[in-house]
């Protein structure tokens, strides 16, 4: 029995590790990697192994950077289940559809570019043909049941609090006279985050190892009660020079959460002047799954739901949700102020990119940063306040404030992992494997993880092999 770790090594995209036992091989999660074209293209568009030697797909919930390459992993050949929890599986139903809608308008509009300049044109990672071909293999399991997802390996789901249907791992490996327990965070939420239910600890007597998700495993986030006062400061000042807001969110959960603060804010009468747009298909159909799932919300999302009176958490009289390219082109011509939400979060694709080609230019308006952003994408150029950033090849002066609240973050801080791992025994571990992190937060994680009584914690490198036993 062993593990191979090809995605979210080192960094924070593109989650894809292997799990082999007895002949079987499962894959857990299987994202699109996030950075420099080229480089995106390269990553996504071949496999370090055979798709059709994979007997299973095991996804820890619906991000794009965990689930996005699975249609490339069914042209390739994978044809078995890919198992998840029933929300995710609503949940991927529109965003795979939606990634490739992405990708192939995407590629037309940076082929109209390349023509003029003779160059070769790009094609789309997949289409929505191979999505259909995809979403047949979903097969959903409910959290706390052990499923068969293979001969030799049974699985159970938890609530990760950290998107709707987001699930850790709890993993059963029998090969021969051998039993293994490996565990799995996959991205592990924040306690009390707005909507969604707690983080549920996946361990039990004798998890044997555990793969953790370190995206913030040197980083403290500000209380979660702050979150609302950090929004509105920003809003209003920007709200002062009349300028507009550009805020690129994921559109599962992130988006939410801005829409069911926002809501709040309007209701409190903060804001209840300002005009708020969400610009993002994909956004309108998640949201509509979100509403199909209260089985995942928390007392306080469920108690707004019961309300006689602005009983909708994702939605209030000034909210606009845009649906079609001709509204979305109007809001180049709105003035502010007024705030406007779209995908991606990372700034990599879709709507955000063009607002963010008409707005960063003008230095009353905002770019308020929510999530974090993987380096080399535009996301992160704009964290780091280059001057000049390139969108869609052209050079654009970046004057618009910028502005990055972490706490909105819906993966768990340095605390609050360290938190979870505590609850493990030391003792009966025999090994902690650190993804889906930088190499320096992977560290200051590692570092936290020894000072609590774990002695072995690997950073594995892409590629890197590890055998269980």
């Amino acid at each position: 029995m062993h593990l191979q770790f090809y995605g979210a090594a080192r960094t924070v995209t593109g989650s894809m590790h292997i799990v082999f036992v007895g002949g079987r091989t499962i894959l857990l999660d299987c994202g699109i990697y996030h950075g420099r074209r080229d480089e995106s293209r390269e990553a996504n568009g071949h496999f370090p192994f055979d798709p059709s030697a994979i007997d299973a797909v095991v996804l820890s919930h619906a991000h794009i950077d965990h689930s996005g390459n699975l249609p490339t992993l069914v042209n390739r050949g994978f044809r078995g289940p890919i198992y998840c929890t029933a929300a995710t599986k609503n949940l991927c139903e529109v965003m795979l559809r939606d990634s490739a809608f992405i990708q192939e308008k995407d590629a037309e509009f940076i082929n109209r570019k390349h023509r003029k300049k003779g160059e070769p044109p790009v094609i789309p990672l997949y289409t929505e043909e191979d999505v259909n071909a995809t979403l047949p293999l979903l097969r959903d399991e409910q959290y706390g049941a052990t499923f068969e997802v293979t001969d030799g390996i049974r699985c159970r789901f938890e609530d990760a609090g950290h998107i709707l249907g987001s699930a850790s791992l709890a993993l059963t490996l029998t090969e021969g006279s051998t039993t293994v327990r490996l565990a799995f965070t996959g991205d592990l939420g924040r306690p009390n985050l707005p909507i969604l239910r707690d983080p549920v600890f996946i361990g039990g007597e004798g998890t044997d190892y555990l793969i953790s998700e370190c995206t913030y495993g040197g980083r403290s986030h500000a209380p979660v009660e702050d979150m609302k006062e950090q929004l509105l400061d920003p809003i209003l000042r920007a709200c002062d020079r009349k300028g507009k807001i550009i805020i690129p969110a994921f559109s599962v959960g992130r988006t939410q959460e801005i829409v069911f603060m926002l809501h709040t804010l309007s209701a409190e009468g903060k804001i209840d002047h300002l005009p708020v747009y969400v610009d993002s298909p994909l956004s309108v159909n998640v949201t509509d799954v979100f509403r199909k799932h209260p089985e995942c919300f928390d007392e306080e999302t469920l108690a707004v739901l019961n309300a006689p009176v602005n009983n909708d958490p994702f939605g209030f009289e000034r909210l606009t949700y845009i649906k079609n390219v001709e509204e979305s082109k109007r809001l180049n011509d709105t003035p502010g102020p007024c705030i406007i939400l779209a995908a991606s979060g990372m700034c990599e694709a879709g709507r955000i990119v063009h607002h963010l080609a008409n707005s960063v230019g003008d230095s009353r308006n905002m770019v308020l940063i929510v999530g974090y952003q993987a380096e080399n994408t535009l996301g992160k150029k704009i964290v780091m306040k280059e001057p000049v950033i390139n969108i869609f090849g052209e050079p654009h002066e970046l004057k618009a404030e910028v502005v990055v609240l972490n706490s909105f973050s819906a993966h768990a801080d340095q605390n609050e992992l360290l938190g979870y791992i505590r609850k493990f025994t030391p003792s009966m571990m025999k090994g902690i494997f650190l993804v889906h992190g930088d190499p320096d937060q992977a560290e200051k994680l590692r570092t936290g993880i020894q000072a609590i009584g774990f002695p072995s914690i690997g950073i594995p490198e892409r590629g890197e092999q590890a055998v269980l036993q």
